[in-house]
């Protein structure tokens, strides 16, 4: 299945340094922290080639996520590229704290949980994405084992049971069944779309499906932290878990030394930004369609100059 490579519109951030920065020591390369999952390689690569194109060399080590602060605040890796929220090691705050370590501000890039369905469900439920449209719609989406409920397909079991939750906070008539799998959700979601039949799942994004199969979110009440501990707070008050998922923020972090030895550098991975929609077809052309992560983003950045030298520009000029 081969899809095209989106080229990006506003996907890398603009901002326009007041003067020039110096390159600094180019002689020596940059190191760029590589982790465990194809969407960060995505990240970083896109990041480094803009050094590359700066006139830096670079490399991509690989290094486990939940330890790497120390070997940056030590200065043995300079920049992470995509560290989430809502798993980054109490380390981190640590070796922030202890002043080895930076931040580097946002990547933007637009992490989300939740309860989706792919977009041609959207006519069999009117009213969606508004959660309050499944109370009226549930029977479409009812199966042998769930009648007269409707069929929620859940995380795999080990995962937890988060849209079980969300379906008894929320008092929606609907009956979380687990997948099997990553893959079994993925199954769930191409034989919805190819036979344009209803599904209601738990996933997230970045994953490449989410483009791949046109996947939408349902609106749910924000996800606050009062939702999960006060049962008052929300549209039931007699349960907790009736709101979304809560926000996850992925954002960089940099060696402290970083600005100093290479200032335009600096700049230029404080400046970068990344849309999802761009990151996940990109996911989809490696874990799909089987390119390397070299190619595909080799491929993206000649296809889309125009977004991101304009970051490495400001940088420079």
């Amino acid at each position: 299945m081969k899809r095209m490579i989106l080229s990006g519109v506003s996907v890398l951030a603009m901002t326009c340094a007041a003067s020039a920065a110096e390159l600094g020591a180019v002689d020596e390369p940059i190191k760029l922290a590589i982790n465990e999952w194809t969407g960060q390689h995505i990240s970083t690569h896109i990041g480094g080639e803009m050094l590359k194109a700066a006139g830096y060399k670079v490399e991509y080590v690989t290094a486990g996520y939940m330890n790497m602060y120390q070997a940056m605040a030590d200065g043995d890796l300079h920049a992470a590229l995509e560290i989430w929220s809502s798993n980054v090691s109490e380390d981190y705050a640590k070796q922030v704290e202890a002043g080895g370590v930076v931040e580097l501000g946002d990547l933007e890039l637009d992490a989300k949980e939740g309860i989706a369905y792919p977009a041609h469900v959207a006519e069999m439920c009117p009213g969606l994405p508004a959660w309050e449209a499944l109370k009226d719609c549930a029977a479409n989406f009812a199966s042998a084992e769930t009648l007269p409920m409707g069929r929620l397909v859940d995380y795999p079991a080990d995962w937890g049971t988060p849209g079980a939750d969300r379906m008894t906070g929320l008092e929606l008539p609907f009956k979380a069944v687990p997948a099997g799998s990553e893959g079994a959700l993925i199954a769930e979601l191409r034989a919805s779309t190819e036979k344009k039949s209803p599904l209601l799942i738990t996933f997230w994004q970045p994953h490449w499906a989410m483009s791949a199969y046109d996947v939408q979110f349902v609106d749910l009440p924000a996800g606050e932290a009062a939702c999960f501990e006060d049962a008052s707070w929300g549209p039931n008050p007699n349960a907790v878990n009736d709101c979304d998922f809560s926000p996850t923020r992925i954002f960089k972090g940099a060696w402290a030394g970083m600005e100093e030895k290479w200032p335009a550098a600096f700049e230029i991975l404080s400046n970068y930004t990344l849309d999802v929609s761009v990151q996940q077809p990109l996911m989809g052309a490696i874990d799909v369609d089987g390119g390397s992560v070299e190619e595909v983003v080799a491929a993206w950045m000649s296809e889309n100059e125009g977004v991101w030298k304009p970051v490495v520009d400001a940088a420079l000029n």
